[in-house]
């Protein structure tokens, strides 16, 4: 299944400086569960990374397996100038449903919601078949009504949990109490461990 979401209309976004979701730092409820974190061994995976501020400061934190792909390469390229002692084989340049690894950890930040929405069992699948046993999906969804307007594609608790319950234990899945200010009120916090 084709997305109309594909490298060019990516690669056009960072070209055109159209990244509004870029908030210019690790979002406060990410940093706040990197912080609880104590196994700095953790494989960890961000997809459709973007800029990802949450590898650099995952690698400020000690954490040295960090993974990041996104199918844009300009993204990759200004983690590498911010960062410049990022390890270039942790960064990928792919599409993630032809990637193939296994991860303890993979961060969810604005990743499922830039996704056409008909790939979402796909991401569901594809999540669960990239973690080892007994790892973790965690991050943030947004949490308002799903449109036909986007990306950003929002969704509910409702269209979440039949989505991801078969393959995953939902350990969290919550309103987020410490969202930055312009997403207050429209983000879900979660942690889905593999079945």
């Amino acid at each position: 299944m084709k997305s109309r979401f594909d490298k060019i209309y990516w690669e056009n976004k960072y070209h055109e400086k159209a990244t509004g979701w870029d908030i210019g730092y690790a979002s406060t409820p990410l940093k706040d569960y990197f912080n609880q974190l104590t196994n700095k061994k953790l494989k960890i995976l961000i997809p459709g990374g973007g800029n990802c501020y949450e590898a650099e400061y995952l690698f400020e934190q000690g954490f040295e397996n960090i993974f990041v792909i996104d199918i844009a390469e300009q993204p990759l390229k200004n983690l590498k100038a911010r960062f410049p002692n990022f390890p270039d084989h942790q960064l990928i340049l792919d599409d993630f449903f032809n990637y193939h690894g296994k991860y303890d950890l993979i961060v969810e930040q604005t990743f499922f919601c830039a996704l056409d929405p008909v790939l979402r069992q796909k991401y569901a699948d594809k999540m669960n078949d990239l973690l080892a046993e007994k790892g973790k999906l965690a991050g943030l969804l947004f949490d308002f009504e799903l449109t036909k307007d986007g990306p950003p594609f929002g969704g509910s608790t409702v269209e979440y949990l039949p989505l991801f319950s078969e393959k995953f234990i939902i350990k969290k899945l919550e309103r987020c109490y410490n969202s930055i200010l312009p997403r207050a009120g429209r983000e879900l916090f979660f942690i889905f461990e593999k079945k």
